[in-house]
């Protein structure tokens, strides 16, 4: 698909956000999961592991980066798990366990691990009750040596890093309430990983051209394409109101940073074409999958990792959405 949704100091283009319901029909006309297989995460044993990145190779192993949680509740921690066997990871470096930390995303960037993730503060007086989040930002050259750089703005989520050919950083944010409604997808160029901080998240520019008002999305990993673009994986949500559940679909666009426009969302999966099992964290969750990235295969195809329902994590075959 090669329409370009564009901006200029005017505005934006003509082109309109496509709906949740629009962009499932076009889905379901087209190419659907080809395969997909459940991840087993062993060395936490009693708790569920979803949410996770792609799998990664570091230091001559390959990971998978998870939100591990217990089924009743949202006091959730992060931990990374080494590959050790087919569809099988474990549990490693018991003293790297980030503590209150959901949604976790790796990247790469000036040849270090950036591992991030949303930090929650709960109420001391009742500590199952949330009442705060920010995005949190690690670098280091080895796994288990990660520290602290950067951390985005109060009640962000889905905030991206991503290097682009220049060696400048591209950050998409999710900006919510006055700015964002109910989550709109932004974006700011700054020169250096130096320059990624709250600041600069905020100054990014919003687009209402993903999005409808009364849904909403993020992205959740960037791809560095060779003609320098970025292939964007992220979701698109909303809550229909007959029976107040959610819908969380994984979906891509490219996007142009130095025209600052973009290729219409389009949808790579559903919930029910990763899976019939009918476990989720709560009713209202069981149509959700929420995208963690994709891994690029060198025959056309993709393997997209993703969260299932809140309780459980898949690695699904799609057609690769980047190799046009």
């Amino acid at each position: 698909m090669n329409r370009f949704i564009s901006i200029n100091k005017g505005g934006f283009g003509i082109m309109k956000a496509a709906s949740c319901r629009e962009l499932i029909k076009e889905y379901e006309e087209g190419q659907k999961v080809e395969a997909s297989s459940k991840l087993t995460f062993l060395g936490v044993d009693g708790y569920d592991v979803y949410n996770i990145t792609p799998d990664f190779e570091w230091d001559g192993k390959r990971y998978i980066v998870g939100r591990v949680e217990k089924r009743e509740n949202e006091m959730s921690f992060v931990r990374i798990f080494e590959n050790s066997g087919k569809d099988t990871y474990t549990a490693v470096y018991p003293e790297l366990i980030f503590y209150n930390f959901q949604d976790p995303f790796v990247t790469k960037i000036n040849g270090e691990l950036i591992l991030g993730g949303v930090h929650i503060m709960c109420d001391p007086l009742y500590p199952d009750r949330i009442f705060s989040w920010h995005t949190l930002f690690y670098k280091g050259k080895h796994i288990n040596e990660l520290s602290l750089f950067a951390e985005g703005p109060s009640h962000m989520k889905d905030i991206r890093l991503v290097e682009q050919a220049d060696g400048s950083i591209g950050i998409f944010t999710r900006p919510q309430g006055l700015k964002g409604g109910l989550g709109r997808i932004g974006y700011i160029n700054v020169p250096t990983l130096d320059d990624v901080n709250g600041e600069a998240m905020e100054s990014a520019h919003i687009y209402d051209t993903h999005f409808l008002s009364t849904e909403w999305g993020g992205v959740n990993e960037v791809h560095l394409l060779k003609d320098g673009r970025l292939g964007i994986v992220g979701h698109i949500a909303y809550r229909d109101k007959e029976e107040n559940k959610l819908h969380y679909h994984s979906m891509t666009f490219v996007f142009d940073p130095k025209a600052g426009n973009h290729t219409p969302v389009k949808l790579i999966a559903r919930r029910k074409d990763v899976t019939t099992s009918q476990e989720s964290k709560r009713p209202d969750l069981l149509d959700v999958l929420f995208t963690g990235g994709l891994v690029r295969n060198e025959d056309g195809t993709a393997y997209l990792y993703t969260g299932v329902s809140d309780c459980m994590a898949y690695r699904v075959t799609v057609a690769d959405p980047f190799s046009e």
